[in-house]
């Protein structure tokens, strides 16, 4: 999912793009600008891209002789 072929192209996720806040972004390009817009020069960086947390494990199926050697 990091380096798939289809991205949202998104200022958050462009290598010209810098996170000023939540919802604002500095592009070297557009100048201030919402953090989902995007332009003709986008380029994907995989590293900018903040994946979502995982969900919790549930555990209460395990007993705790599942736990012990």
């Amino acid at each position: 999912m990091l380096f798939r072929k289809k991205v949202q192209r998104l200022c958050a996720h462009c290598q010209f793009g810098g996170t000023v806040d939540d919802d604002t972004v500095i592009c070297q390009k557009c100048g201030i600008v919402p953090a989902d817009h995007h332009c003709r020069r986008f380029r994907y960086d995989p590293l900018r891209r903040v994946p979502p947390t995982p969900s919790p494990q549930n555990f209460e199926k395990f007993q705790d002789s599942d736990f012990s050697l």
